[in-house]
């Protein structure tokens, strides 16, 4: 297949290099890239009815998007009926979200795992770092998402939400779930990590035994960190310690860890993770829901990668991006420094996805031909200078046309290339509603 008329944005050395080209596609990976003038190309008209040709008319094409933090089994929260107050973080966990997951089964994550695929590539995502937790479904559920997502052609980095909350049985169930996953399950697309929910709902024995694992694996553990500051009152009150130092304790910190949140930190647990070399995943729209206030992102040890994530609110982690740097404004930051911070997010996410994923794509010659197309043709000349200022104000307001990935379309002029039947309406309806019904009586 040749990509013709596109702005492709090319990852070199830390900087995006954008140029205006053909590309030839074979294989899966990206064969030869031509070089046109793009003040030229209007007049050389492509042939329209070659079955090999994509002609994106002038279109802004990126790297995929990687969402570092996905909740899937929240999709079918939407209007969810909840008994009980919702007037602090707290009572936000135990009256919607520890409800809710006791609720699920295996058929509401199977329609959770559709919708949330559905929504990854209309958002141009391709790799999911997913948190999940079913306690009533545990046995199998990371296998089950997995299978969901490559009907989609998707990747993952997945895990189960371990915690004391539910019992002892429970608990063990979700060790052996991520233990299992890691073991069994993984493959070139699908990878591991080891789930915990949160500082003030996992034991230290639990802790214990999850260090035991992670010196069997190379990988890391996926947790909220401080996203409200009950989780420093409440760990210290039950374990004798803030979160960070408790995770420091146990040796489960390392570069291939994601810290979701990390709101409410001292500068004595930025110290332990920038030792660790660890990464933080923020979701500033779950933050701003919520109301658990904001991390200071600005004030962040240089040392410490920052990620973007959604918190299972939606897939669009472009959106989150521009939301970052409209906070970051907002919190008095100049226009200089917010776009140096984001062009960290923006480096810091490839650096990261390739600890798990090494051949994750720079959109260079010979590289894996997995790209998004964005429906934004620039105004005006799109250069490394200002391609930031492009993404923000430009291709972010716009619409993924097309997503491609491991040798195909998952989406091609806003048309799905994936499996859409009514029983997939069905199943997502038929247990939203089962869903809806069992809230209703908690």
């Amino acid at each position: 297949m040749l990509v013709a008329n596109a702005w492709l944005c090319k990852i070199i050395e830390n900087k995006v290099n954008p140029v205006f080209c053909d590309f030839l596609v074979e294989d899966g990976k990206i064969k030869k890239i031509i070089e046109k003038d793009f003040n030229e190309y209007p007049n050389n008209p492509s042939q329209e009815n070659d079955p090999d040709l994509f002609d994106v008319n002038g279109a802004v094409i990126t790297i995929p998007n990687v969402n570092f933090h996905e909740h899937i089994y929240s999709r079918l929260a939407k209007g969810i009926p909840i008994n009980g107050p919702m007037d602090n973080f707290l009572n936000i966990l135990k009256n919607l979200w520890w409800k809710l997951d006791l609720a699920l089964d295996q058929e509401m994550v199977k329609a959770c795992t559709h919708m949330a695929a559905y929504e990854s590539i209309q958002n141009g995502v391709q790799y999911i770092f997913d948190h999940h937790s079913s306690p009533n479904f545990t046995g199998g559920s990371l296998n089950c998402i997995k299978e969901i997502l490559h009907l989609y052609s998707l990747n993952g980095v997945l895990c189960f939400e371990t915690s004391d909350r539910n019992g002892e049985q429970l608990k063990e169930e979700a060790l052996l779930e991520n233990v299992s996953f890691l073991k069994e399950k993984t493959n070139d697309n699908f990878k591991g990590m080891f789930g915990l929910h949160a500082s003030f709902t996992v034991a230290d024995s639990t802790l214990s035994k999850v260090s035991e694992y992670l010196n069997d694996s190379d990988t890391g553990i996926h947790i909220h960190l401080c996203e409200d500051d009950v989780d420093n009152t409440l760990s210290i009150n039950k374990y004798g310690a803030r979160p960070a130092e408790r995770l420091k304790k146990y040796n489960l910190l390392n570069e291939k860890s994601i810290l979701a949140h990390a709101i409410h930190l001292s500068n004595e647990d930025f110290e332990i993770l920038k030792k660790s070399e660890c990464a933080i995943a923020i979701n500033l729209e779950s933050n701003l829901n919520n109301a658990v206030g904001l991390p200071g992102i600005a004030d962040f040890p240089e040392e410490v990668t920052l990620l973007i994530g959604t918190d299972g609110m939606h897939a669009n982690v472009a959106k989150s991006l521009k939301q970052l740097f409209l906070i970051l404004r907002q919190q008095g930051v100049n226009f200089d420094q917010a776009f140096s911070i984001l062009n960290k997010v923006y480096f810091d996410q490839i650096n990261f996805v390739k600890q798990y994923f090494q051949d994750y794509t720079s959109l260079n010659v010979n590289d894996r031909a997995d790209f998004i197309v964005w429906d934004y043709i620039p105004p005006t000349p799109l250069t490394s200078d200002n391609f930031l200022s492009h993404y923000i104000y430009g291709v972010v307001e716009r619409n993924v046309k097309a997503s491609y990935c491991k040798n195909k379309f998952l989406m091609k002029n806003f048309k799905f290339n994936i499996p859409q039947d009514k029983k997939i309406e069905r199943l997502i309806n038929e247990n939203g509603y089962k869903l809806y019904s069992l809230m209703k009586e908690k």
